[in-house]
């Protein structure tokens, strides 16, 4: 009786399955770990739109004069010109301290009906109240 050598040089079906199932959990690993980076670099731009618009707002606020901001009235607003559209507001607070107040610009918005907000705060100078009037002597 003459025996046939077995060649062992291939792959079993069962080597070969747990290759594919090792290799498909890796590129979803991978994928999983992509899709977050793209999300927290989205998030991340978001928040640096808000703060840039609330720089602009509070520059806006400072060109026209902290009192005739005050004076207009309109403490918040809407800027749909960059997504996911932004909404804005201010509050102002008197310090006691002649013509000085405390600016708080909050700007937010939704991301995948999840809220996001950015706040910063400064100090603006108004008019003075205590307005120097030179005197003449005769």
């Amino acid at each position: 009786m003459i025996r046939r050598k077995r060649n062992n040089s291939g792959f079993t079906l069962v080597e070969t399955l747990v290759a594919s199932i090792t290799l498909c959990g890796t590129v979803l690993v991978v994928g999983a770990i992509s899709a977050r980076a793209i999300s927290g670099t989205r998030l991340n731009r978001q928040y640096e739109m808000a703060a840039l618009l609330a720089d602009k707002q509070l520059r806006l606020i400072d060109y026209v004069g902290i009192d005739k901001f005050i004076e207009s009235g309109q403490n918040e607003g809407v800027i749909e010109q960059f997504e996911p559209g932004y909404r804005w507001q201010v509050t102002t607070e008197y310090q006691d301290i002649d013509s000085l107040y405390l600016v708080t610009m909050t700007v937010s918005w939704v991301e995948n009906n999840r809220p996001h907000s950015i706040s910063v705060q400064t100090m603006l100078n108004g008019t003075s109240l205590y307005a120097t009037t030179g005197t003449t002597s005769e």
